[in-house]
């Protein structure tokens, strides 16, 4: 399962992000099985973009059983964020 959350970001983020993925709600994006590769691909259109523009804030999260808590987490806008797991307590650290 991958979600994407935008947050104030420009309308070309939405037709986007709607092409590859569900909307289930304003900024939410979730596909149940995009691809690694695919997931890549769109990361990187996110991230030009989002250089370019510097508008709002992206989230994506995914399933990776090889980080703590078997979350992985991409962001851009605000300050980047990590899981850890405290004794199997999931925790969010600002970096």
């Amino acid at each position: 399962m991958t979600v994407v959350v935008t947050r104030d970001v420009e309308a070309r983020y939405r037709g986007f992000l709607a092409s590859a993925m569900l909307e289930i709600a304003p900024g939410v994006y979730v596909s149940p099985d995009l691809s690694s590769g695919v997931r890549e691909r769109v990361w990187t259109v996110l991230e030009d973009w989002f250089t370019t523009l510097g508008n709002g804030a992206v989230a994506m999260i995914w399933r990776d059983g090889t980080v703590a808590g078997g979350l992985a987490l991409r962001h851009l806008g605000d300050p980047p964020k990590e899981i850890r797991d405290a004794d199997g307590v999931l925790l969010v650290k600002r970096l």
